[in-house]
């Protein structure tokens, strides 16, 4: 299967679209200085399920300038849901809050500035669903906590887990086993079940399962 071609195809027909694009929202934001955001097809999944899922608390690790919780947040607004976000760059984060208020969605987002590795082992609150995007050596390292904060029932999505199969370049090599590590939690977990879409640079979606059926 030539995944190129069918991309193209993909985004072909998606291009008349009056969605908000990576593109767009990248070209409205001043900040030129950040890591890399979520593809639109992403985007466009991250929509979907939650339209068809409603979480009422979401938590999104790495926010960057804000794309996908926007993204989130304008389908989230349509049910009265919140979002909580984590970004650990303080300029970042304050373009990423910028691009809320012009987005209209900020009422609905709580961003915190600080290290994931930090914030999360100190959180009680429980979520509906976790997306993460973060710096991908802390994906193996925030899992049991992820897995602990999540509802039963509740989605557990990871973006780029499929580096390992992806021709990085050089510099991105150091992340490719910290994934591989995620991916063999994620997989061999008798808490959830799970499957890989290749979309992205690679998603993985998660349900936890209700502990009494394992």
């Amino acid at each position: 299967m030539d995944f190129n071609k069918i991309n193209l195809y993909i985004n072909d027909i998606y291009k008349k679209s009056t969605e908000l694009t990576k593109r767009e929202f990248i070209n409205k934001t001043q900040l030129k200085d950040f890591v890399p955001v979520i593809d639109d097809d992403v985007a466009r999944f991250l929509k979907l399920i939650i339209k068809i899922t409603k979480p009422e608390n979401i938590l999104e690790i790495g926010t960057s300038i804000g794309y996908s919780t926007t993204s989130m947040a304008q389908i989230v607004k349509e049910y009265g849901g919140k979002i909580t976000t984590i970004e650990y760059d303080e300029k970042v984060a304050a373009q990423a809050k910028l691009n809320f208020i012009s987005a209209g969605v900020e009422d609905f987002i709580e961003l915190k500035i600080g290290n994931a590795e930090k914030i999360i082992p100190d959180m009680e609150e429980k979520f509906d669903l976790i997306f993460q995007d973060v710096d991908k050596r802390l994906y193996p390292l925030l899992f049991d906590d992820c897995l602990r904060i999540l509802k039963t029932g509740g989605l557990l999505i990871a973006e780029d887990t499929l580096f390992p199969v992806l021709d990085l370049d050089e510099r991105w090599h150091c992340l490719i086993e910290p994934i591989e590590q995620f991916n063999e939690l994620v997989v061999n977990c008798l808490k959830l079940d799970s499957t890989f879409l290749p979309i992205g640079d690679g998603l993985i979606v998660a349900v936890k399962k209700d502990g009494r059926r394992l």
